[in-house]
């Protein structure tokens, strides 16, 4: 028999004891080594049946163990450090203030960080993978540095889902019931002590409305959006039921909750708490990519125009990629959409054609995510586009990843070439206090020597052999098998056997099952008789993704045979405590996608805090960092027609059982290079990646980067975009458009050739304007090294100065000189932009005229 309603019977704690609820309700525990030990001390066992999760803890212990604890001291003394650490903590100024001082104040008094999940702690289940992984490591980061962010996403009643495995390695998937006030949440309240809400407007005369709860991830705020509430309708009520769960109409709510209800709970909680006003919006990926048009209902409703409100918000919004394929980019039919912003739907103050036009693929070009859009269908609503549109900078997650990046969303900027599409990069980071083993730091603090050093990654290694012997024979139970069937459970790993690990997603381009590609070359590595390896393998495939769920199967069933079970294993239920383990304990950690399709990777990172070395294609972030002394590059088949995935992989598989044979094997197991037993070569790579490696991969230098490269310009265009200010950019855009099929390079008239190294080329250009003045065009002339075909190759830019006035025709004359500073094939041309001190790019308005082409009209934004 079921209980019909389901809620948490919480305990009084003693007096002396109060302060606990203060430590478990702020997840700064989660990546605070004291804290954490100062909470599993409260009652051990309960600490590790409850998930190492507090509140959970603090639910279940004992009357009689509180009141001892109340009685003990040494405890409350230990908890009185405990609390005034942490409020230290959250009010000492640190590097973000020291940083706004040296700027003058110029720094961003407030950013909002919208994400559709958050990775924080296992205790607080509301993410799938590395997107919300990343999303919690930023918020850590912040609280770390003292950034003031306002972090906005939704709450998930059953998160993502669990998993496990059928007795023939199919993925079964399970969703638990979440219950938030078992969770470390507290609901934003008004000022009469009412839940605070907010209220999305639906067709038909429905409404949408969710509550906020908040939680404190340090010193940094979480608003979770939660649509179980009892205003809502039974299908209003799921909206947040499951993270990337549902059809097509179900995510569209989803996202119009996180990005138009998450504007409208960021303006109820700085209303409500004096929160200053966020000068920055972020959007970690499109899936925020409505809270866009949200700000722009709220510059109309002040009467702000569309096109100046559009310029307005662009300037104090930041966007964020992390996809390089297709399916990670959600898209909607325009008709659905239109249903949702039509009449009676939501922002009814907005053109819903120009709201339209602003997530429109382009037509006639290479679409966004590789599709063709042409005229024979309206294209669809993208939301990626949409956050490239309605955001004045954008960025990809390595620089790879940038590249990448600016080629498959070229077609919105057209008369560009891919490397001017204005998307940059910032790589990536991992918050190292919380990925980094306790042992780990510890040593690190010290200057360890090489048997110090050994010794800690065998004393790792051994942790994980324990836990994958628990992991293991729990999901051998869940599949079916008896007790006494698994005795040979407590043979599997062996912690003087090097250990790889690989722990992901299962997408079909991270390629799970690559390593199964030769069978038996894999079988003769996993059993050789000097050079042993062991693997670990986890992940999770979409629910939806029955190709993802036949790769993990094919990988359990190898790993299901009796003779080789013992060196590799497959962990269902891939989550934030398993893989603290895995970075930790593996000696190698494996990457294999199909390049370029990993956008960044940090599994790898995390890995490498824990002195773990790599071995990975060189994608992502290990394309910028790879390096000899930090592990291993596996080549790539790049030259393989794509018409031929089958015989791509078998190269690249081939390379991968090669280099673990010939040269990772024999380097961790060379024992006699310094006398004393110990891989000496091995040992050097630990230490580099641990010295060298380690610190570029944090998440302090990631957000270092946001904060000086797209923040505090962001903030500062943002003060800078007045409603005065937006409407002259936005009449400034309206006419350069309507005057720039007058625009043309008419004549380019060079001097004295041939040129020498040294020397230089002067121009002399005659330019046709239209209706234009010189003052808001730039003419550039553009130069570097050209190849066979002329193209230009790392070209610069030189800018050309107008002299005199227009001749009879009209037409206005520029003059510069180019310096040629290296030898060799050289060339140039001649181009005319608009140029405005409030562009934030060259690229912006995607109108270019090309000497030898007819004008560009571009791509201005709707």
């Amino acid at each position: 028999m079921k209980a019909i309603r389901r809620f948490s019977v919480r305990p009084v704690l003693p007096e002396p004891l109060r302060p606990l609820q203060e430590l478990a309700h702020n997840l700064r525990w989660s990546w605070h080594p004291e804290t954490r030990e100062l909470l599993r001390s409260v009652d051990p066992d309960g600490w590790q049946s409850g998930g190492e999760d507090p509140v959970r803890l603090l639910g279940s212990v004992t009357a009689g163990r509180l009141a001892a604890l109340a009685a003990d001291r040494g405890f409350l003394r230990r908890l009185g450090v405990a609390v005034e650490d942490l409020r230290d903590y959250l009010t000492e100024p640190r590097w973000y203030q020291r940083a706004d001082a040296r700027a003058g104040g110029e720094l961003p008094r407030s950013i909002a960080y919208f994400s559709p999940e958050f990775g924080i702690t296992a205790a607080l289940p509301q993410y799938s993978g590395g997107l919300g992984i990343l999303a919690g490591d930023h918020l850590k980061a912040a609280s770390d540095l003292g950034a003031p962010v306002i972090g906005v996403g939704l709450l998930y009643r059953h998160g993502y889902f669990r998993q496990s495995l059928s007795p023939d390695g199919w993925q079964q998937e399970q969703y638990p019931v979440i219950d938030p006030h078992e969770l470390p949440l507290t609901p934003l309240t008004e000022q009469d002590g009412s839940r605070a809400r907010v209220t999305l407007a639906l067709p038909g005369g429905r409404t949408l409305v969710a509550q906020i709860w908040q939680v404190w991830v340090g010193r940094v705020p979480l608003l979770l959006l939660d649509s179980t509430v009892a205003e809502n309708g039974p299908a209003e009520r799921d909206v947040t039921d499951r993270l990337y769960g549902g059809g097509s109409e179900h995510r569209l709510l989803q996202e119009m909750l996180l990005g138009i209800g998450g504007m409208r709970a960021v303006r109820a909680y700085c209303r409500l708490t004096g929160h200053p006003e966020p000068e920055v919006f972020h959007m970690n990926e499109g899936h925020a990519g409505f809270l866009g048009p949200e700000r722009i209902r709220e510059l109309g409703e002040l009467g702000v125009g569309f096109d100046a409100a559009l310029r307005a918000v662009r300037a104090g919004t930041v966007f964020t990629t992390h996809t390089p394929v297709p399916a990670g980019i959600d898209r909607f039919a325009e008709e659905l959409v239109a249903r949702h912003f039509g009449e009676g739907g939501e922002l009814p103050s907005v053109d819903p054609q120009a709201l339209l036009a602003l997530g429109r693929e382009p037509l006639g070009a290479a679409a966004p995510g590789g599709q063709t859009v042409d005229g024979g269908e309206p294209p669809p609503f993208n939301m990626a586009v949409l956050g490239l549109r309605t955001a004045q900078r954008c960025n990809g997650v390595s620089t790879l990843h940038g590249q990448v990046s600016r080629g498959m969303f070229a077609g919105l900027w057209p008369g560009f070439d891919p490397a001017e599409a204005p998307i940059g990069s910032v790589t990536n980071g991992v918050h190292a206090p919380t990925w980094t083993a306790d042992a780990t730091r510890r040593l690190a603090e010290g200057h360890p020597g090489d048997t110090e050093l050994w010794e800690l990654r065998r004393s790792l290694r051994e942790q994980l052999v324990h836990d994958v012997r628990v992991r293991l024979r729990a999901s051998w139970r869940q599949r079916g098998a008896g007790k006494a069937e698994l005795g040979w459970v407590d043979e599997v790993f062996d912690p003087d056997i090097l250990t790889l690990g690989f722990a992901r997603r299962v997408p079909s381009y991270k390629r799970l099952t690559l390593m199964l590609q030769d069978q038996d070359r894999l079988r003769a590595l996993l059993l050789h008789p000097e050079r042993p390896v062991q693997i670990v393998v986890a992940g999770k495939a979409h629910p939806a993704d029955d190709g993802g769920k036949r790769l993990i199967q094919e990988l359990v069933r190898f790993a299901d045979d009796p003779e080789v079970r013992h060196r590799i294993v497959f962990l269902p239920d891939y989550g934030m405590g398993m893989a603290r383990s895995l970075y930790a304990g593996c000696d190698v950690w494996l990457n294999n996608p199909l390049r370029p399709l990993e956008a960044c990777g940090t599994s790898g990172m995390k890995a490498a805090l824990n002195g773990c070395l790599n071995l990975s294609v060189r994608d992502g972030w290990w394309d910028e960092w790879c390096d000899p002394d930090f592990g291993w590059e596996i080549p790539t088949a790049d030259g393989v027609a794509a018409a031929e995935p089958d015989r791509r992989d078998a190269i690249e598989a081939a390379a991968f059982y090669t280099l673990l044979d010939q040269q990772v094997a024999p380097c961790f197991y060379d024992r006699g290079v310094n006398g004393a037993g110990l891989p000496g070569r091995w040992l050097e790579m630990v230490r580099a990646t641990l010295d060298r490696l380690a610190p570029r991969v944090r998440a302090e230098r990631m957000l270092r980067e946001y904060i000086t490269g797209l923040y505090a310009p962001a903030a500062a265009a943002h003060r800078a975009m007045t409603a005065e200010a937006a409407g002259e950019l936005a009449a400034f855009a309206d006419r350069v458009t309507a005057e720039w099929p007058g625009v043309a390079v008419e004549h380019v008239e060079p001097g004295n050739e041939p040129p020498t190294l040294g020397g230089s080329v002067s121009l002399r250009v005659r330019v046709a304007l239209g209706g234009l003045e010189p003052s808001a065009v730039e003419v550039q002339a553009v130069t570097g090294r050209v190849d066979g075909d002329d193209t230009l190759a790392e070209p610069g830019y030189v800018p050309l100065k107008a002299t005199g006035g227009p001749d009879l025709a009209g037409r206005w004359t520029f003059e510069g000189e180019l310096t040629l500073h290296r030898p060799g094939p050289f060339g140039y041309t001649v181009r005319v932009l608009p140029a405005h001190p409030l562009l934030a790019s060259r690229a912006e308005l995607g109108l270019v005229s090309v000497a030898g082409d007819a004008a560009m009209p571009g791509a201005r934004l709707p």
